[in-house]
């Protein structure tokens, strides 16, 4: 009887070694050339975003003599720029507050209604863009102003006896920027609504669930990240805000932003200036790092 032998597999049976090396090379040389691609990009930003915010915070350790100093950071302690920062939050909060709660119903609204009519309605959302920030926050202050046509409407009509401040302050702040900020959230929040599956809705209610309790478990649930994505965006801008402000909060109400503007301009104090700057983007940093575990989204906007 002849012995057991060990056959050997059919070779076809096994991937060729040459030709995983051609693929392996192959994938090796694509990498290379999407690296060599992304370069001038990279290159760019760093060149843009990078070397600045160095800059930035090297100056913010540098006194008017060139020497390394932690006075500017010290100087943030004093209640002028503490009260300035909590000033700039609360903006921030309130405005983004205001814009969710407007936006998320015009953006489901639009993502509802037929496309013909939606156009028209986007359209009505876009319009604030073709006009200018400036030309916008002075109307609201023609508007808002005591002799404006919202308090003597409202004269006339025997709701106030006398005329409501409601500009140069917190409020006046809050509306004009509310209108500037708007479409930012409505944008991201309308693309995400506009591409939820309506049968979705249905299979929920065949499924025993009320439209409230459909709308709460699945439409909301879906529409998330299109909302995370406007807060996010919102909020972020809503604390560099500048010009809406300065025109509406007549002095009394002073942002971070302002505070920077002031350091270097009646000051000259570069180095304090990029003190508050340098403070404001770790703190924004650390708002979207808190906003990003609140929505529980783990993959960024």
């Amino acid at each position: 009887m002849k012995p057991l032998s060990l056959s050997r597999p059919d070779a076809g049976s096994y991937p060729d070694d040459a030709m995983s090396r051609r693929l392996a090379l192959a994938e090796l040389k694509e990498r290379w050339t999407l690296l060599g691609l992304t370069l001038p990009g990279f290159a760019l930003v760093l060149l843009v975003l990078a070397v600045p915010l160095a800059w930035l915070g090297w100056m913010s350790f540098l006194d008017d003599g060139g020497a390394f100093t932690l006075a500017n950071y010290v100087r943030l302690l004093k209640p002028v720029y503490t009260n300035s920062l909590l000033t700039t939050f609360q903006i921030a909060f309130c405005v983004t507050l205001a814009c969710v709660l407007l936006g998320y119903p015009l953006a489901y609204l639009l993502s509802q209604v037929p496309e013909r009519t939606g156009q028209v309605l986007m359209a009505l959302v876009l319009l604030p863009f073709w006009t200018s920030v400036l030309v916008r926050t002075y109307a609201w202050l023609v508007l808002l102003q005591r002799q404006g046509i919202i308090n003597n409407t409202m004269l006339d009509l025997g709701l106030i006896d006398q005329p409501l401040s409601l500009v140069n302050n917190f409020f006046g702040t809050t509306v004009g920027m509310v209108h500037v900020m708007l479409p930012f959230l409505v944008l991201p929040l309308y693309d995400k609504m506009k591409n939820i599956d309506p049968q979705l809705m249905s299979a929920a209610a065949n499924c025993g669930a009320s439209p409230a309790q459909a709308f709460r478990q699945v439409f909301l649930r879906l529409s998330l990240p299109g909302l995370a994505s406007g807060v996010t965006l919102v909020f972020v801008l809503s604390l560099g805000f500048y010009l809406t402000p300065a025109l509406l909060g007549g002095g009394k109400v002073a942002m971070w932003s302002m505070k920077i503007s002031d350091t270097i301009s009646l000051f000259g104090n570069w180095g304090a200036a990029s003190a508050l700057g340098v403070t404001l983007l770790i703190v924004t940093l650390l708002m979207l790092w808190g906003l990003r575990r609140v929505f529980g989204i783990k993959g960024g906007y």
